[in-house]
């Protein structure tokens, strides 16, 4: 999950032609650090998302669409070792997208 929300990051900054520098200068972070969310190395807390999806000029659901876009054929047919592992992992993006939903519900709210 990390890694393809790093990567859809990386891709969105770079269409924007902004360096790490620049976006990690943005949002108040190290470049190092965000350079470890890029390469899905540190995942990213729902406050960096939203300030990230600011920074770029996009919503939150233009960065997480790439959650879904994961094929789900993959799970069902065996391959990459699916098994229990796989299964903990869907259940840990459905989870953070869930709790994701509801923090953005909420603050819509206030």
């Amino acid at each position: 999950m990390n890694e393809l929300l790093g990567n859809r990051i990386k891709t969105l900054r770079t269409a924007k032609n902004y360096t790490q520098e620049q976006v990690a200068d943005q949002i108040n972070m190290s470049r190092q650090r965000y350079a470890r969310i890029e390469c899905g190395t540190n995942s990213i807390s729902l406050d960096t998302l939203v300030k990230v999806a600011e920074m770029l000029d996009v919503t939150v659901g233009d960065i997480t669409k790439v959650l879904d876009e994961t094929p789900a054929i993959a799970y069902r047919t065996g391959e990459e070792g699916a098994s229990t592992e796989k299964i903990f992992e869907m259940l840990d993006v459905f989870y953070a997208n869930k709790h994701m939903y509801m923090k953005l519900r909420q603050r819509n709210r206030e």
